[in-house]
């Protein structure tokens, strides 16, 4: 190989005495940062353990929270479902009574104006009978004051009474 003149078995040559110097460096590291530095490394490591348990153990409490809020949150749905069936029934049911109500009374007050209709109607067909007799009455009564002033025949009042029938309740009865 060109200008490079390299040996690789002194290059990776192993020594006792570089590797026991290399130990006893290690473990003087090793008891130097133990002495002075372990304490506060494992202090660290605890605390950050502390912590980062006290999050989880937060984070799970929060989370059954959450489980819990979530079951009464169904439950209150579920219940207040219950309840707005509740109220839309009792509401059809107040609203059926209150038609059944005006119903019935509508029913009693159409039957009032029916009886009192045909109260009424007696009332003034009697009227009416009453008028019509008295008219009646009235024209016999004429009739007779006739008869009597003219002092007639059978026949004349034979014909008197005939034309009253005809005429009874017209206007064209002569007076």
């Amino acid at each position: 190989m060109g200008g490079l003149n390299f040996d690789i078995n002194s290059y990776l040559r192993l020594d006792v005495m570089d590797i026991l110097m290399t130990c006893i460096s290690t473990l003087i590291i090793v008891f130097i940062a133990k002495r002075f530095f372990w304490d506060k490394v494992t202090d660290y490591l605890n605390r950050r353990h502390a912590v980062i348990q006290e999050e989880l153990d937060a984070a799970a409490k929060e989370r059954t929270e959450a489980v819990q809020l979530k079951a009464q949150y169904d439950m209150q749905m579920a219940n207040a479902k219950a309840e707005a069936h509740k109220i839309v029934e009792a509401a059809k049911d107040t609203a059926a009574a209150e038609k059944k109500d005006i119903l019935q009374k509508a029913a009693v007050q159409a039957e009032s104006i029916k009886e009192k209709a045909f109260a009424d109607i007696e009332r003034e067909k009697q009227q009416a009978q009453k008028e019509m007799k008295d008219a009646i009455t009235d024209v016999a009564f004429e009739a007779a004051k006739k008869i009597v002033k003219a002092e007639l025949d059978e026949a004349k009042q034979k014909q008197y009474i005939k034309d009253f029938m005809e005429h009874a309740g017209d206007d064209s009865w002569p007076a």
